[in-house]
């Protein structure tokens, strides 16, 4: 049986880290190993995290779960501390895991479960409950707050996970659980990338993603997360395609580089097809990225791309026509 590693970072997670490492604790098959990787904590998240592991150890004296911590003495920020603890896993399976959260009793079991029985999934992702700081549920899931259409799960389903990430991601790391063999393709994890994000593009790029339908997590939405779901109303998403985009094109063109090059580095490893959806993703990132800034000015050539096939295959589809010719730069 696939030995299984927990790399739970932390940053000033003094609130709930009890709640979240004796929820893995308690799991129904427990981890061989947690790495927690502190993120230059000024609080006394980590001697709460102690006491946590200490509380377990006294309530099951049989469970044999490796610690390790690491703490670092200047903050990493999230896609290098998630890089830290992931790297510093030993399990074949790798469990990313927030501070914040709670997990269900069978998760471990469930997703290990499903690498047991396909040897060629690479990574696995799950829905989750949403619920607040006191744990009360927000009467929703995670699939629901981030939109996530049918249309978009048949295609991870159907093998056709790259597709559906190239569009927009839809893996979020407290869910996921992957080979630890992805680092090989994966590291190091580029800075402009979140780091459920990277790993999943490239896990699509050269094996299997899927997901699982159910929630498996209590996903804590509060004050202070660092990244969270909450669904948008009408008015909300009006007012979020008014306001100026900035330069958040030009940074969405420096990732579709960045993923270019290192499906460049995969050569002989993915599929000829994903690199030219890569190709056209970059450029049509640098298409939005240098609009003018005259709406009026905009209709052809945003119509010309259009007719491309750019935003349908690569892009947001009709809501990036819409906001390219709403959104002022």
């Amino acid at each position: 049986m696939s030995q299984v590693s927990v790399a739970l970072c932390m940053h000033n997670g003094a609130a709930f880290i009890r709640e979240q490492i004796r929820s893995i604790c308690r799991q129904t098959h427990a981890p061989s190993e947690i790495v927690i990787s502190d993120d230059a904590s000024t609080d006394d998240g980590v001697e709460i995290a102690k006491a946590a592991f200490d509380e377990c150890a006294r309530e099951n004296a049989d469970q044999r779960i490796e610690i390790v911590l690491l703490q670092n003495p200047k903050a990493l920020g999230v896609t290098r501390n998630f890089e830290q603890a992931a790297t510093h896993c030993r399990g074949e399976l790798v469990m990313l895991c927030d501070q914040d959260d709670a997990w269900h009793p069978h998760r471990l079991a469930r997703l290990r479960a499903e690498f047991e029985r396909r040897p060629e999934l690479l990574l696995l992702h799950s829905d989750a409950r949403l619920v607040d700081a006191r744990n009360r549920s927000l009467g929703g899931s995670l699939f629901h707050a981030l939109e996530v259409r049918p249309a978009e799960l048949a295609c991870i389903h159907d093998g056709r996970a790259f597709d559906a990430l190239l569009h927009r991601n839809l893996v979020t790391g407290a869910t996921a659980v992957f080979r630890r063999s992805l680092l090989d393709h994966a590291l190091p994890f580029p800075e402009e990338w979140l780091h459920d994000e990277w790993l999943a593009i490239i896990a699509a790029a050269v094996g299997r993603v899927d997901v699982l339908e159910e929630e498996l997590i209590d996903y804590r939405q509060h004050d202070h997360n660092q990244i969270g779901a909450r669904r948008e109303s009408f008015l909300q998403k009006v007012q979020r395609a008014l306001m100026p985009s900035g330069d958040s094109q030009s940074q969405m063109a420096v990732k579709a580089e960045k993923l270019l090059a290192q499906m460049l580095r995969l050569v002989g490893q993915v599929e000829v097809e994903k690199i030219g959806l890569v190709f056209d993703k970059l450029e049509h990132q640098r298409f939005r990225a240098q609009l003018p800034n005259s709406r009026l000015a905009r209709i052809l050539p945003i119509a010309h791309e259009a007719l491309k096939g750019h935003y349908a295959r690569v892009g947001r589809g009709g809501k990036g026509i819409v906001r390219d010719l709403l959104q002022p730069k």
